[in-house]
C-alpha cells in the first residue's frame, strides 16, 4: 500500500494565507509610514522648518553700551571702553591647570589673575566663559590668536569694560557693576527682564549702578547669522541694533564732593548735603571709601579680604546704612514739638541746677555742665544745648506725642533716596519695646529720648533730611541724586521731578524760635561759635555728641582713657544762608568727640565752597604761629568757653 506523505493542496492554502497576512502587515506598515510622512511633511511643516532654520541660523545677541554717569557739570563718573579679554570655558577643558600653564607661556597670567579666575569660576556656571586675563594689549592678543588652535575652550573676546575714572571719590554714590550670579538671574527673571540680558555678563551691584540698572543697561540687539555644518558664520541675514543705555546726570558736584571727602582726612564718618527747596543731594560722603574698579572684573581674594575684614568697614554705605544716636542734634525737633503741643511757650524758662530728677526719685539725669546754666528759655536751651531743659520737656510731652511729631521730619523711616539698602533707623515706642524686649516702657527712657540718646537711632541721611525739612519750614522734599535721564537715541532729557513727601503743620512763630536758637549756636556764646566766625553768611546749626558706651552716675568722661572706637561720636547739622537756605547738611565723625570741634569744621568747608566758591587752604600752607583756621578760608578766633567747646 502507498502512504500519502504531503497534502499539497493543504500546504498551498496555508502558504497563500500566510502570504496574504504578510502582505497586509506590510501594507499596514507602509500605510503608517506614509501617514507619518504626511504628518511630518504636511501637518508639522512649519514646526520643522523653524527647527531647520535654527540649525542653519543662529541668533547672536548684541550687548548695548551701558549708559554714562555724569556729575552736574558733565564730569564723567562712570564710562565704558573696549578691551581684549582672554577667557576660558571650563566645561570644554579636560585639564584646566595644564591649560592655564600653557597659556601663561604666551600671555602673562599673574597669581592675582588666577585667584580672581577661581573666584569667578565658583560664582559662574560651568558652561560660561570666565576671564583669566583682561586688558590684553595688541601684541598679547596677536600672540595668542596665532596659537588659538592649540587651546580649545580658550578664546579672546572684545568686551565693553566699565571704568570709574575718579576711583574712590563718590564710590558709594556711583556704586559698581559685577558679573551676573545666580541670585541676579533669579531677580532678573522675577522682574521679567532676563531675556534682555542675553550676552550680558554684568549688572549693577550697588549705588546708582544698581538703582538705575534698567535705564543704564539699555535694550539688547540681535543678529541673524547663517552658519554652516561646522558652526562657522557664513553671512549675516538680518540685524536688530541694540538701544544704548541712558546717561544719568547727578546733582553732585565732583569738586564739592572732593572737598567734603578730603575734609574727613583719615577719620571715619559720613556727610549728606541737600538743597532743602528741591531735595537734590549736593554731596554724599561715606568714609573710608573704596575703589569700585576692583569689582568690575571680579575682585581678587586678597583685596576682598582687605576690604571685608577691615575694622573701618569701607564697604558700608554709612549715609543710609550707618545708624547712630542723634544726640543733641535731636533737640530742635523736640523743642518744636513742645511749642506745637503747647507744653512750652515764651516767656517760659527754667532754673537749671545742672541735673533733672523724676518725681519721687533720687536718680539724677545730668546736664553736660555740672553747675547748670541758670535761667534758660527755649531759644537759649538750643543755643547752649541745655540737657536739663529737654529732659523735662520730653517727660511732659510723653513718648507717643514726641515720636509721633518728629516722625514727620523723617526720623524712624526711610527717606526714599534713590539708592537701595536704606535703613529706617529707630524711633522707640512702648509697643516697640514690648515686642523687642518683652518689657514695659519707663519714664526715664522718655527723659533720655529728649536729648537724642537711649534707643533712638538715626542715619546721616535722616538727619540731613530732617534738617532740610526744618529749613524749608516743614515742607519735606524727597531726596534724590539723579536729576536728568538722557536718552541715547533721541537725545531727549527727562528731568526728575521734585516731590513733596510731607508737609508738617507748624506755626510760624514757633519755628522762628527754633531757627533763632540755631543761628545763635554759631554766634559768640553758642556751642559752634568757631564754625560761624567770619563766615560771610549766616549759619543755623546744632552740635551733638552721642555716647557710644555708658558712663556711671558719678563718673567723668575721659576720652584719653577710653579706647578710640568707644569714644563719643561727633555730630553737626546746619543750613545756610539762615534767612534763605540753599544747603542743609548733616555730618557725623565716628568717635570724633564733639560736634563743634570735629564735625563742624567739615561742614564749614563744604558750605564755604558751595555758597562762596572758596577752596580750603591746604594744610601745608598753615603755620604754627597763626591762630587756628576753622574752614581753611579765614583766620578764626574761637568764641566759646572751654566748657562749651567740650560739650554739646
Amino acid at each position: 500500500m502507498r502512504a500519502e506523505l504531503k497534502n499539497f493542496q493543504h500546504e498551498q492554502y496555508y502558504f497563500r494565507l500566510r502570504l496574504g497576512f504578510t502582505a497586509l502587515v506590510v501594507l499596514c506598515l507602509f500605510g503608517l509610514l506614509a501617514t507619518r510622512f504626511f504628518y511630518l511633511q504636511v501637518k508639522q511643516y512649519n514646526h520643522y522648518q523653524t527647527l531647520a532654520e535654527k540649525n542653519r541660523i543662529s541668533l547672536v545677541p548684541i550687548v548695548p553700551n551701558r549708559g554714562l554717569i555724569l556729575d552736574k557739570n558733565g564730569v564723567v563718573l562712570a564710562h565704558n571702553f573696549f578691551v581684549y579679554t582672554l577667557e576660558i570655558t571650563p566645561s570644554k577643558i579636560e585639564n584646566l591647570e595644564a591649560t592655564i600653564a600653557e597659556v601663561s607661556k604666551l600671555v602673562e597670567v599673574s597669581s592675582l589673575d588666577r585667584k580672581r579666575f577661581n573666584k569667578l569660576r565658583d560664582e559662574s556656571r560651568n558652561f560660561e566663559s570666565v576671564p583669566i586675563r583682561t586688558h590684553l594689549n595688541e601684541v598679547e592678543a596677536a600672540s595668542f590668536a596665532v596659537n588659538h588652535y592649540r587651546f580649545p575652550g580658550v578664546e579672546i573676546k572684545s568686551r565693553l569694560y566699565r571704568h570709574y575714572p575718579l576711583g574712590k571719590l563718590g564710590a558709594h554714590i556711583v556704586g559698581y557693576i559685577g558679573r551676573i550670579n545666580d541670585k541676579d538671574l533669579i531677580n532678573l527673571e522675577k522682574d521679567g527682564v532676563l531675556s534682555n540680558y542675553k550676552g550680558s555678563d554684568h549688572v549693577g551691584k550697588s549705588g546708582i549702578e544698581q538703582f538705575y540698572e534698567t535705564q543704564l543697561h539699555g535694550t539688547t540687539g540681535f543678529q541673524q547669522v547663517e552658519i554652516d555644518a561646522d558652526g562657522r558664520a557664513v553671512r549675516v541675514l538680518s540685524s536688530t541694533a541694540p538701544v544704548p543705555g541712558s546717561n544719568l546726570v547727578l546733582s553732585i558736584d565732583s569738586k564739592l564732593q572732593e572737598i567734603a571727602e578730603t575734609a574727613f582726612g583719615e577719620r571715619r564718618g559720613a556727610l549728606v548735603a541737600i538743597n532743602p527747596k528741591t531735595g537734590e543731594v549736593l554731596s554724599y560722603v561715606s568714609q573710608p571709601s573704596f575703589d569700585p574698579n576692583l569689582f568690575v572684573d571680579g575682585i581678587d581674594v586678597d583685596n576682598w579680604k582687605l576690604l571685608n575684614e577691615s575694622l573701618d568697614k569701607p564697604l558700608i554705605n554709612r549715609p543710609i546704612r550707618g545708624v547712630y544716636p542723634p544726640g543733641s542734634t535731636f533737640k530742635p525737633f523736640v523743642a518744636l514739638a513742645g511749642l506745637e503741643y503747647g507744653k512750652r511757650a515764651p516767656p517760659y524758662a527754667i532754673n537749671d541746677a545742672g541735673y533733672f530728677s523724676l518725681p519721687n526719685s533720687t536718680h539724677r539725669y545730668r546736664d553736660w555742665k555740672p553747675s547748670g546754666h541758670g535761667i534758660v528759655d527755649m531759644q537759649k536751651a538750643i543755643t547752649i544745648s541745655c540737657d536739663t531743659f529737654f529732659y523735662g520737656l520730653a517727660l511732659e510731652l510723653g513718648i507717643d506725642r514726641l515720636t509721633g511729631f518728629v516722625r514727620h521730619f523723617g526720623f524712624g523711616g526711610k527717606t526714599g533716596i534713590d539708592i537701595q539698602g536704606e535703613n529706617g533707623g529707630l524711633l522707640p515706642t512702648p509697643e516697640w519695646k514690648m515686642r523687642r524686649f518683652k518689657q514695659p516702657w519707663y519714664q526715664g527712657e522718655t527723659v533720655i529720648v529728649g536729648i537724642g540718646q537711649g534707643y533712638t537711632l538715626t542715619t546721616p541721611m535722616q538727619l540731613a533730611y530732617a534738617t532740610a525739612t526744618l529749613a524749608n519750614n516743614g515742607i519735606a522734599m524727597k531726596p534724590h541724586l539723579v536729576t536728568q535721564i538722557q536718552k541715547a537715541i533721541t537725545n531727549e532729557n527727562l528731568a526728575i521731578p521734585f516731590v513733596v513727601q510731607d508737609r508738617v503743620s507748624i506755626k510760624p512763630e514757633n519755628i522762628d524760635i527754633i531757627k533763632r536758637g540755631m543761628v545763635d549756636v554759631t554766634l559768640p556764646g553758642g556751642t559752634a561759635a568757631s564754625v560761624g566766625a567770619n563766615a560771610g553768611y549766616s549759619i543755623a546749626a546744632k552740635t551733638g555728641t552721642a555716647q557710644v558706651i555708658g558712663i556711671k552716675q558719678n563718673a567723668k568722661y575721659n576720652a584719653s582713657a577710653i579706647d578710640e572706637r568707644h569714644r563719643d561720636h561727633a555730630l553737626f547739622v546746619a543750613y545756610a544762608p539762615a534767612d534763605d537756605p540753599t544747603i542743609a547738611l548733616a555730618v557725623i565723625v565716628e568717635n570724633g568727640g564733639h560736634g563743634g570741634s570735629a564735625a563742624g569744621p567739615i561742614a564749614r568747608k563744604v558750605m564755604d565752597y558751595y555758597l562762596l566758591g572758596k577752596l580750603p587752604i591746604p594744610e601745608s600752607t598753615k603755620t604754627d604761629n597763626k591762630k587756628p583756621r576753622d574752614s581753611g578760608v579765614s583766620i578764626v578766633t574761637p568764641q566759646t568757653t572751654p566748657e562749651e567747646e567740650l560739650h554739646d
